[in-house]
């Protein structure tokens, strides 16, 4: 494939996730603002924020070359109130303990752009956490791990044992679903389809 792809995202997750289905990525941190606006629905935020991210990419190195630029975006909701990534140990704390017991939904929006394509594309998955005690998770925020996931929690790490079930993408959940972003990149002819 003569075009470049690159990745708008610093997330190690996301690059190991692409490796796994044989796309290698260049990598390209992009920060952009990530506030919920008034009205907006978790579903149209994560779609905007994913494409937010593909666009920064494409704004600073790929304007006008043959590349495309993949930006995603990973939110837990639930009750409709979005749970971004921890400030803090107590913030961490709070979001565990809302989630304990209940089902969550992760929506992991994934943004294609560059070359006269712009698509984006959502993965919607029900997770189930287990009832959490304080000290469950005092020793889990103690672990350092929630910090820089959304939700405050990875499922591919440590809170696996939190985990009651899933229904939907267990890469989706981890920050990139891949059969959504593989039928995207089909789509915008970097991958072939079979």
């Amino acid at each position: 494939m003569g075009q470049r792809l690159i990745l708008a995202s610093a997330s190690p997750r996301r690059r190991e996730l692409l490796n796994q289905i044989g796309v290698h990525a260049e990598v390209l941190a992009c920060d952009v603002p990530e506030q919920r606006q008034a009205g907006e629905s978790a579903l149209a935020y994560s779609c905007r924020v994913a494409r937010d991210k593909a666009i920064a990419g494409w704004n600073l190195c790929a304007q006008g070359r043959d590349c495309r630029v993949l930006g995603a975006d990973t939110e837990v909701v639930l009750d409709d109130c979005v749970f971004g990534k921890p400030g803090n140990a107590q913030h961490a704390v709070s979001m565990l303990q809302q989630l304990s017991g209940r089902e969550h939904q992760v929506l992991t929006s994934v943004a294609l752009v560059g070359c006269g394509f712009d698509e984006v594309v959502t993965s919607s998955t029900a997770v189930r956490f287990a009832r959490l005690s304080d000290a469950q998770i005092a020793r889990y925020v103690d672990s350092g791990e929630p910090f820089g996931k959304a939700g405050g929690y990875a499922i591919q790490g440590r809170a696996a044992a939190f985990i009651v079930r899933i229904e939907g993408s267990y890469s989706g959940v981890m920050g990139l679903p891949l059969f959504e972003t593989t039928a995207l990149l089909q789509r915008a002819g970097w991958l072939e389809s079979d």
